[in-house]
């Protein structure tokens, strides 16, 4: 058994002359949930389709189980992508059937895997409902369990909270845990959302423009960039941000200020006791003050470190 389920080896991708994944070289640990994190068109999408050998890589190889891609046994990964693929005219566990004949899953097994999933992903009362009756949620729920009625033991999610209300989020997130703990299944994950992204995954690979920037588990990408408190200040004039960020980084026990789309960000160890120091340094250069929150460090403050930017969407 290898050491790692999947590898990549420095894979890059073009399109008609643009470099969609840039060089990519990474590993996936068995029964780990593996988080892809960035913003949209970042190339997460593209990698995972060339790690699990949807697309062919310009160059580079993808190892599975420490063999190459075309020895893959296809029916040992389940992908759920993006979009909702559902077939409207049938209902929920006419659905589960049919993807599970298309994959010989024995009758008493399937019957009994899609009543789990049906009950596991809050779906049971839904069984016999036709599909094009199904919420918004409802159905990207079943696009999960469609995903893996086969029993695979890599799942592949491409952004799986995309449009979800709160409550649906939390039941994927249980459910996607449950795979891992209870499973013991290998889940690749990609997400724009911070939060996803750190509750969810064993290690996280920060992805921009092709590039992996950083990958590590969430505490220690957060531990990266330092202890600390944010501070977010946004002044009345914006034209004085970068006067106002040379005199926050003269005072004591700040570890950095940067501006981030128009806003001051500043870390420092116990901001909350710093905060009526940060308003009178501001307050006496005649600088007011529109807005002022304090937050914890987030994978989000990890990316603008690297880049400069927020997570676009």
């Amino acid at each position: 058994m290898a050491s790692y389920i999947i590898e990549t080896q420095d894979i890059i991708k073009d399109f008609d002359g643009f470099r969609a994944v840039d060089g990519l070289s990474l590993q996936v640990k068995e029964g780990e949930v593996f988080g892809f994190l960035g913003p949209n068109g970042a190339g997460k999408t593209t990698s995972i389709n060339m790690m699990v050998g949807l697309l062919k890589p310009t160059s580079g190889q993808v190892l599975i189980d420490g063999q190459d891609m075309k020895f893959m046994n296809r029916s040992s990964i389940g992908i759920c992508p993006q979009e909702i693929v559902l077939w409207e005219n049938l209902t929920c566990k006419e659905s589960l059937k049919l993807m599970g004949d298309m994959y010989e899953v024995p009758k008493d097994i399937l019957k009994k895997r899609a009543d789990k999933l049906l009950d596991d992903l809050f779906l049971k009362e839904k069984a016999d409902t036709l599909v094009k009756n199904l919420s918004g949620g409802m159905k990207r729920r079943l696009n999960l369990a469609l995903a893996v009625i086969h029993a695979p033991d890599i799942v592949v999610l491409d952004e799986p909270s995309e449009g979800l209300d709160p409550q649906s989020r939390r039941v994927l997130w249980k459910y996607i845990r449950s795979l891992r703990d209870d499973e013991g299944k290998t889940v690749i994950l990609t997400t724009h959302l911070m939060d996803e992204a750190d509750r969810l995954s064993d290690r996280v690979a920060i992805i921009d423009h092709g590039k992996l920037l950083r990958l590590d588990t969430p505490d220690n990408l957060k531990k990266e960039i330092g202890e600390g408190d944010v501070v977010e200040i946004t002044i009345s004039d914006a034209k004085r941000n970068q006067e106002v960020i040379q005199i926050l980084k003269e005072m004591e026990h700040v570890l950095s200020v940067i501006e981030v789309e128009g806003v001051i960000n500043l870390r420092a160890l116990d901001a909350m006791s710093k905060l009526p120091q940060i308003m009178e340094s501001v307050e006496k250069k005649d600088v007011r003050i529109a807005d002022l929150s304090m937050r914890q460090n987030t994978l989000e403050d990890v990316f603008i470190e690297l880049t400069g930017t927020r997570l676009r969407e």
